[in-house]
């Protein structure tokens, strides 16, 4: 395994961070249930239910 240069370890950990950071965020917020129904939506879309 290659090891990372520091500015680019330091990158990735800071995008790590900050993605763990937003995901827990929209989780509180209770994103996922609105994406969960619009996910749904355009399948049923798709095949021709909806």
């Amino acid at each position: 395994m290659k090891k990372l240069s520091p500015p680019r370890a330091l990158l990735t950990v800071a995008l790590l961070l900050t993605a763990a950071f937003l995901i827990c965020f929209g989780l509180m917020r209770g994103e996922f249930m609105r994406v969960l129904s619009k996910a749904a939506s355009i399948c049923l879309e798709c095949i021709g239910i909806g």
